[in-house]
């Protein structure tokens, strides 16, 4: 147990609610401008507390934080001043923990250990296994935040990753090591991220086809990469307003390894709260990769398109290039969806359980194509805009938590096109990124 005290503190300017007694018969009755001041700088000690409260806990070095406000008392007390005690419990040296995890529409068991505050300064050492449905991974990371700023951190990983890919009847395991730094500036969030991945692509099936085999083996990839978020939403799961913009850029084969290209895609979402507890929602991906030298990209880094979680009313990435059943990913694609979220029907449950519900009505168009680099950006955008797939319908959505989201849809796929694998009729999704 621990105990840190802090003075107050500055005044806040008078601004705010007028204090007094209203009604019918009452009297206004005007407060001295000295109580009214108090008042306010109360307030602002308040919520600085629960700001330097939550930044505490943000730390997770420490169990529990209390905070007590009392007024100064001594000889050397401040006129009208307050003593702020933040009393924390800090963690064990050694923690545990399990907990289950949903994916894009995939599930798995997480078991954790982690050495908190290994240094006294907010480091942290974890060792996390999680066996998924898809997915059996294990990893060490170290991370080390700034001093006095905890945005600004670095983390080292160590990791192996084992994952079945049934729609490109493919099996890709990586061995890697990453190092990464996390940084604001002013409203937005940047990561630049060192990787190194030793990769191995094998046959899941002995029915994959030959574009599949031919990919099977090794390959040694060595990237940089950094990614931009800005984000206002008041819910990653379920937003009700706000927006979201993610870039991400990648640029492998300059600092070793034998893949070589530059990756970039993006993420754009806007919501807006309408009238009887209404949302609507727009999101828009898109994404390009482009080979650099004469190797062409490899099927573990081209983009996939098609599911629950992006067009709905297609199979999991089953839109765009395939051979023989076996979808192989493509180099360029967008995808944009319109959704409107409204409360149920004669509002079951309304205040409790029935507040996690929503009627989800939707309207997503996407395509997914390899281009022709020699040909300029017009006959890029030509090729994009040609044999959309689209689909609309109607469903229900649970959230769980700040966890993930459910839904359950009634789908309508159209503009389908020759080799796309679809999903008419009911369509079960289960994630934390939806389109």
């Amino acid at each position: 147990m621990g105990t840190v005290h802090a003075r107050s503190l500055e005044p806040l300017p008078a601004s705010g609610p007028d204090f007094g007694a209203l009604g019918e018969e009452a009297e206004f009755v005007e407060v001295e401008p000295e109580a009214k001041q108090e008042i306010l700088e109360n307030k602002d000690v308040m919520r600085k507390s629960h700001e330097a409260r939550e930044k505490l806990l943000r730390l997770g070095i420490f169990r529990q934080v209390d905070v007590l406000i009392d007024t100064c008392q001594g000889d050397d007390a401040l006129p009208n001043g307050l003593d702020v005690t933040f009393e924390v419990t800090e963690l064990r040296r050694l923690t545990g923990s399990y907990n289950t995890m949903v994916g894009n529409n995939e599930g798995s068991m997480v078991l954790g250990l982690k050495l908190p505050n290994l240094l006294g300064r907010a480091e942290k050492v974890t060792f996390q296994f999680s066996y998924g449905t898809k997915e059996t991974s294990y990893g060490l990371s170290f991370f080390k935040p700034q001093p006095g700023n905890f945005e600004r951190n670095f983390s080292v990983n160590l990791y192996k990753v084992t994952g079945q890919f049934p729609w490109s009847s493919l099996r890709e395991t990586d061995r890697g090591v990453s190092a990464e730094y996390s940084f604001p500036i002013w409203k937005t969030s940047h990561t630049v991220k060192w990787e190194g991945v030793w990769r191995e692509l094998g046959c899941l099936s002995r029915t994959a086809s030959f574009a599949v085999r031919k990919e099977s083996g090794h390959s040694l990839k060595s990237s940089l990469s950094h990614a931009m978020v800005i984000d206002s939403r008041n819910s990653s799961i379920l937003p009700r307003k706000g927006a979201l913009l993610k870039v991400n850029q990648e640029l492998a084969g300059y600092t070793g390894g034998d893949v070589s290209f530059i990756k970039e895609d993006f993420e754009l979402q806007l919501n807006k709260q309408l009238i009887l507890e209404s949302v609507f929602s727009a999101s828009l991906w898109g994404g390009m990769l482009v080979p650099i030298g004469d190797k062409p990209s490899s099927i573990a880094d081209r983009f996939y398109l098609g599911g629950p979680t992006s067009v709905r009313g297609f199979s999991m990435h089953s839109v765009g290039p395939q051979s023989e059943g076996d979808y192989l990913g493509g180099e360029a694609y967008w995808a944009g969806g319109l959704h409107l979220y409204t409360p149920l029907p004669f509002r079951p449950g309304q205040g409790g359980f029935g507040e996690l519900f929503r009627t989800h009505f939707f309207l997503n168009a996407g395509n997914l194509c390899n281009l022709n680099y020699g040909e300029g950006p017009k006959a890029h955008i030509r090729k994009l805009a040609e044999c959309i797939r689209w689909s609309y319908g109607a469903g229900i959505v649970l959230r769980l938590g700040n966890i993930a989201r459910l839904e359950l849809n009634y789908c309508v796929p159209m503009g389908v096109q020759r080799g796309d694998r679809i999903c008419d009729g009911v369509q079960f999704g289960a994630g934390i990124r939806f389109l």
